[in-house]
């Protein structure tokens, strides 16, 4: 019978196993030091305590300005965002995050990293950067705390927009859409996407994307197919499909114009801006059945070319609004039919209680949300700006943004 040969150590193996260990600590480090992650810098300063937000919960009578703050507009990003009563605000490669009486709460910085999509959810915000892989880097912040969450990284377009509703979160390009979790895990990716691990995964790669909204369940895109320049399609799709690099299209609505848009997006419906054959909105429910149908006036400015259109929507409590670039549509939250039309708005409300703020020339707008007719007017003095106005609520404190601005105020 052989006997089992013993293995011994030696010296030199010793020495090998040593020289190969400090190799992969070195390795290690560098990876470290050189990585993206290790160039940011979060520093905390007096982040609200507790889960309790105070809420604006009507409309004021007077306001006052609270703070001024610079803040970076990125592609299809159109007003200030707010997270546990803080408001989010970018510039160059910073994040900031301000408290109602306009000190900082804390900041997220990369060095030599721009940001190319911030959003928020969660009570978090989820911002992107630009790195060799496209703005495929991403990283979520808890607000309240000012503390890291999550973290992703994957290829991706290198332009995108930001798509996101109270339960999901992530980004659009013309050639791929990507949703994730609270918890930055992909839960569907749609278009042209770079090392498929699954060939016939994708049953649209060849078209080019030109809208997409999601809420709950419900995520909807709009895309043109090269088969069909003159033709979009409406695609209605599970935004929890069972495998996330397999899209669960539900259903295909072909429109005989290459000019529609998503205007909003409900439960189980979804509304569309069309040019073609006259400008108006439809609306129509996952089963594919036209809902509704309304001639609408032309939008002041043409859908931008190269990137997927983002509309100036809002979620609220019994509407859903678009704004066109000159008019304020409110619609039902079922069948997204326009119930009323605010003529004299110049840009997107905010809810607080029963009634909505919509800001206007001479301020903002207290409006009855059942008939779009404004009851009475909260004088701002925004001087010599004369552009669009969009509202955000951050707690008790009301944010207009004005361009590169966002301008705070609090009820006197």
């Amino acid at each position: 019978m052989s006997k089992t040969p013993i293995l011994r150590s030696t010296a030199r193996d010793w020495r090998a196993t040593g020289v190969i260990a400090a190799v992969c600590v070195a390795a290690l480090a560098g990876a470290v030091l050189t990585a993206d992650i290790g160039q940011a810098h979060l520093s905390r300063s007096t982040p609200p305590g507790g889960d309790s937000i105070e809420v604006l919960g009507s409309a004021p009578k007077r306001l006052t300005e609270a703070y001024s703050l610079d803040n970076e507009l990125l592609q299809g990003q159109y007003r200030t965002l707010s997270a546990h009563g803080l408001t989010i605000t970018a510039q160059d490669s910073k994040i900031t995050a301000t408290n109602a009486d306009g000190s900082e709460a804390w900041s997220y910085t990369r060095e030599n990293t721009p940001i190319c999509s911030l959003s928020t959810g969660w009570d978090s915000v989820i911002a992107t950067y630009r790195t060799g892989v496209g703005c495929g880097d991403t990283v979520e912040i808890n607000a309240g705390t000012g503390q890291y969450a999550h973290t992703r990284s994957s290829i991706n377009s290198d332009q995108v927009v930001p798509i996101s509703s109270n339960d999901r979160v992530g980004t659009v390009s013309d050639q791929r859409l990507d949703l994730w979790r609270s918890d930055l895990v992909r839960t569907v990716e749609y278009g042209d996407v770079e090392a498929k691990q699954e060939p016939d995964f994708q049953p649209h790669e060849e078209c080019t994307i030109t809208s997409a909204q999601t809420r709950k369940e419900n995520l909807v895109l709009t895309d043109i197919c090269p088969d069909k320049p003159e033709q979009t399609w409406l695609r209605f799709l599970n935004a929890t499909p069972e495998d996330s690099r397999k899209p669960e299209v539900s259903t295909n609505i072909a429109i005989d114009t290459e000019d529609v848009r998503l205007v909003s997006v409900g439960e189980e419906s979804a509304a569309i801006y069309r040019s073609q054959p006259k400008p108006m909105v439809q609306s129509f429910n996952k089963k594919g059945e036209l809902l509704s149908s309304t001639e609408v006036k032309a939008p002041e400015k043409a859908v931008p070319a190269g990137h997927p259109s983002v509309p100036m929507t809002t979620d609220l409590p019994h509407n859903m609004s678009w704004f066109d670039g000159k008019r304020l549509y409110l619609f039902s939250p079922d069948t997204l039919k326009i119930e009323s039309i605010v003529e004299d708005a110049i840009g997107s409300p905010i809810a607080v209680g029963e009634q909505i703020l919509v800001p206007v020339a001479k301020g903002i707008a207290v409006v009855d949300p059942s008939t779009g007719k404004s009851e009475r007017t909260i004088p701002v003095n925004r001087g010599e700006y004369k552009g669009t106005v969009h509202l955000t609520l951050a707690g008790t404190i009301i944010v207009e943004t004005r361009g590169d601005k966002a301008v705070g105020f609090k009820a006197v």
